[in-house]
């Protein structure tokens, strides 16, 4: 079965991370002597890089390089970040549109009556009612909005846009605040997009709700908010655990205890 090694995989791309630290027999451990130099472990890979480390100091303010499951993890949270990103650009051009519109609404309206009648012929040969059809309906009674509602609703889409933005934006980085405001957000829209299906069903409709309902899913177990799974403690906990140098400490510790 084939499987993505994360930590390989991110030192290829980024280089490796070494650490020297000052408590000799941990220090011990992360260095080796080669015919070439000097040679530190990747606190990320586990393999021996050559050269002089990238920092030094007590263990316990070594920098918390992620590995293994938390290099997967945030993988797929940065995957979550572009498409929000994507998203709120879409909705800030839907928003300016809507704006334009608002300004222009009388002179798209006898546009769009003038370009109707050029469709008519072929339409009328298929015995389609064009002036009655769904679609046609539907525009013409945006043209009936007024100017205000157009322009709130201008501003409750970049409000959206926003929002999504500073949310791509955190989950870049990292950032706990913006798994919870991704959690929320995204789960507050949830009941909309359910009606928006019982309105009309769509491929991308269905594809959306699922993208959403398991990215708050997965943000809620994996990074235990709210509580769950022992909350940020058991989050904090997971992360240190998973550090090479702990790795390393708790190996020295149970072969000095032989």
């Amino acid at each position: 079965m084939f499987t993505i090694d994360w930590n390989r995989r991110t030192c290829s791309r980024r280089g490796h991370t070494t650490y020297a630290p000052t408590e000799p027999a941990l220090r011990t451990r992360l260095q080796a002597q080669t015919a070439l130099g000097e040679a530190w472990r990747c606190l990320r890979c586990g393999d021996f890089a050559l050269g002089a480390p990238h920092g030094s100091g007590p263990a316990d303010e070594a920098p918390l390089v992620p590995r293994g499951k938390a290099l997967r993890d945030l993988f797929i949270i940065r995957f979550l970040a572009i498409e929000r990103l994507l998203r709120g650009i879409l909705i800030v051009l839907v928003a300016w549109a809507v704006w334009k519109f608002s300004n222009s609404q009388d002179a798209v309206k006898d546009l769009f009556n003038e370009n109707l009648t050029v469709f008519k012929p072929v339409t009328d040969h298929f015995h389609w009612d064009l002036e009655h059809s769904p679609i046609v309906d539907t525009i013409r009674k945006t043209f009936d909005y007024k100017h205000s509602t157009l322009l709130i609703v201008a501003g409750a889409l970049l409000a959206y846009a926003l929002i999504e933005i500073v949310e791509a934006y955190g989950l870049w980085l990292g950032r706990r605040w913006a798994e919870y405001l991704t959690v929320v957000a995204t789960a507050a829209f949830l009941p909309l997009e359910v009606y928006e299906l019982t309105e009309h069903v769509s491929v991308l409709k269905i594809c959306t709700l699922a993208l959403n309902i398991l990215a708050v899913l997965w943000i809620l177990l994996s990074k235990r908010l709210f509580g769950l799974r022992g909350g940020v403690v058991a989050f904090e906990a997971e992360r240190h655990s998973a550090s090479l140098l702990e790795v390393e400490e708790s190996a020295g510790a149970a072969h000095a205890a032989v």
